[in-house]
């Protein structure tokens, strides 16, 4: 049991230690991000066991998507530590010459990150990596429906690391809002927009800034100008790892009417190539994380046109990939984020009805588009909103390091990844600087004649 005064003190020790600034030393950095990655190298096999225990995921999803994602984070962050964590020369007016001017940055101080259930593993550890790279101590608290990820973090994280500079809490809302009545100078929240808000609330009495990686319904649209096999295979792929438990998976695909048909062809075709008649028996089919969401899933599902799937297990926590047919913008399911292996149709006769849907809702986190008519990609950047957009592709933006990941709106606030991540756990400090050799007096009392020469100066 979580008691108040366990935070409280891990707190006082963790701005005892930050204050001795051996955090900020850049070698110091490199070598806790090695420990980090020698932690995720040491117990690969744990870990991977651990999300299977949570959410049936497959070997290859956990690997690629929670393991590798984070190693080749922390080998990026340690090879680029120097020239992220240097000054930046700024642009000084003439006017003020000699005077000199740098951005430097520098760590936060002690920051929160609350990870997520979904991607239990990395949701926790990636934000960590920025966290380390910029400096900062660090509390981690991982999402306790995942349990025994939640439980591997806690065992862990100890062995490699000192409280006074990373430590695990776990348990769930009581010690949320434990964590949260406390001052930090920096929250990391992932999940879902309704939580998002409760924590942006709890910050806001703090003054402290957040970072909330959100979700949202993220449409899918497809043109009549594509790759109808390549597109099949790519929606099905992006929207059913992890159970369709992703929060960037496509939630809705919006087809055009002239390519409906044999898209649904295409889509029954490769959901059998990837899982079977029986997707039930797949070992690379993952489950829903527990009955709360199986429960909403299945309620989803009532009264649909099912084309293909629709079958449900609860002693397995097991929906089918899914794909209902003739869904309207008025029906339940598009009422808010599936998180789910459902998969809407709705077809469209003119791009113009899908952008004023997709415009009328909230900003999503992802926008998928495919299409090969380049005037149609560029018109759906230009008139669209939402925290990343891909063109003839699913959900791999995500492992590319130089893209920030984040949303817009209400799927989120602030972004990470490679550089961004960084930047999300470091303040970039304004520094200027100004010799001895040489005072004006202009600027100085009296002031009596010299207004007209400044304006004259400031003219140039």
């Amino acid at each position: 049991m979580i008691n108040e005064d366990s935070i409280s003190d891990t707190l006082k020790q963790q701005r005892s230690y930050f204050a001795t600034n051996q955090t900020k030393e850049i070698d110091f950095r490199r070598q806790q991000l090695a420990t980090l990655k020698q932690l995720i190298i040491d117990h690969e096999p744990a870990i991977i066991q651990a999300l299977q225990a949570d959410l049936h995921k497959p070997e290859l999803e956990a690997v690629t998507s929670e393991i590798i994602l984070a190693l080749k984070e922390i080998e990026l962050a340690i090879k680029s530590l120097k020239n992220w964590t240097k000054p930046q020369k700024a642009a000084v007016p003439w006017q003020l010459l000699p005077a000199s001017a740098q951005i430097q940055p520098e760590p936060l101080g002690i920051v929160l990150i609350i990870g997520a259930w979904n991607y239990p593993f990395q949701l926790v550890i990636v934000p960590l990596i920025g966290a380390i790279a910029a400096g900062n101590c660090t509390i981690l608290k991982p999402s306790e429906i995942a349990t025994h990820t939640s439980h591997l973090i806690a065992e862990l994280i100890p062995k490699y690391f000192h409280s006074d500079y990373i430590s695990v809490f776990t348990g769930g809302i009581e010690t949320s809002q434990k964590l949260l009545s406390e001052k930090f100078d920096h929250i990391f929240f992932t999940g879902s927009t309704h939580v998002g808000k409760i924590i942006m609330t709890a910050a806001a009495k703090n003054l402290t800034p957040v970072t909330l990686e959100l979700g949202g319904k993220n449409p899918c649209i497809v043109d009549i100008d594509i790759h109808l096999e390549h597109t099949a295979r790519r929606i099905i792929w992006g929207k059913f790892i992890n159970a369709g438990q992703t929060c960037i998976a496509p939630d809705y695909i919006l087809v055009n009417t002239k390519t409906k048909d044999q898209l649904l062809i295409n889509l029954k075709k490769c959901l059998k190539e990837f899982y079977g008649d029986h997707p039930e028996k797949s070992p690379d089919y993952a489950r829903i994380i527990n009955q709360t969401n199986f429960d909403r899933l299945v309620n989803l599902l009532k009264n649909s046109e099912i084309i293909i799937g629709g079958e449900t297990n609860l002693s397995e926590l097991y929906i089918a990939p899914t794909i209902i047919n003739n869904v309207s913008f008025a029906d339940e399911i598009m009422q808010s984020e599936i998180f789910g292996p459902l998969l809407p149709i709705i077809e469209y006769t003119d791009i113009s009805e899908a952008i004023t849907w997709i415009n009328s809702q909230s900003k999503p986190l992802t926008l998928y588009l495919f299409s090969q008519n380049k005037n149609l990609q560029q018109k759906i950047l230009q008139t669209t909103s939402s925290g990343a957009v891909c063109l003839n592709e699913t959900v791999i933006h995500f492992t590319v390091p130089s893209l920030p990941f984040g949303g817009v709106g209400n799927s989120g606030i602030g972004s990470y990844h490679g550089k961004a991540s960084f930047d999300t756990f470091s303040h970039y400090k304004s520094v200027l600087k100004n010799p001895f050799w040489i005072d004006i007096k202009l600027r100085y009392a009296p002031y009596k004649g010299k207004l007209s020469i400044l304006k004259q100066l400031f003219k140039f």
